[in-house]
């Protein structure tokens, strides 16, 4: 690849890490409002304040887009930036690369993903998935940030970023 398109994939890239750092930042936020009514059960649940139910809200969207943007943006323009191929790539080949870059766990990621997918559920009528959704999101937002600031560091290491 040319240098001008290693500039851009650069200049990409860097726009995304900020835009994860704005994710990781309002997780944080909410985890944070939320410490002292989570673990949930169902009555907790059923009391919460629409203040609340706000920061709930912001913790499950900010988790997803957080781990939408690492996966779909992040990982390919590390590989990029590394010079690799990417596209004949497929999803688990990246994942495979990133952990022989040590930069995160296949299966962790993996099952982040399947977690992910059954917060799909929070507004279900069951009010026990609800609660057990919120409870798992609300443990996974460490996991996942402690994956992005790995290829935070390494990123802005490797390839002399500035963010």
């Amino acid at each position: 690849m040319g240098y001008r398109v290693m500039k851009d994939i650069a200049n990409t890239f860097v726009e995304k890490l900020h835009e994860c750092n704005q994710h990781k930042h309002r997780l944080v936020v909410a985890k944070k409002k939320l410490e002292d009514i989570i673990p949930l059960d169902v009555e907790k649940y059923k009391s919460l304040s629409d203040e609340n139910i706000s920061f709930i809200d912001q913790m499950i969207f900010r988790f997803s887009k957080l781990q939408d943007t690492m996966g779909e943006k992040i990982f390919p323009s590390i590989l990029l930036l590394n010079g690799e191929d990417v596209k004949s790539k497929t999803f688990i080949d990246r994942l495979n690369r990133l952990e022989e870059l040590g930069l995160l766990q296949k299966e962790e990621w993996m099952q982040l993903r399947k977690d992910r997918n059954e917060i799909a559920h929070e507004y279900s009528f069951n009010q026990d998935e609800v609660v057990d959704s919120i409870n798992m999101v609300y443990e996974l937002v460490n996991k996942i940030i402690v994956i992005y600031d790995k290829l935070y560091s390494y990123s802005i290491r490797k390839f002399s970023l500035e963010v």
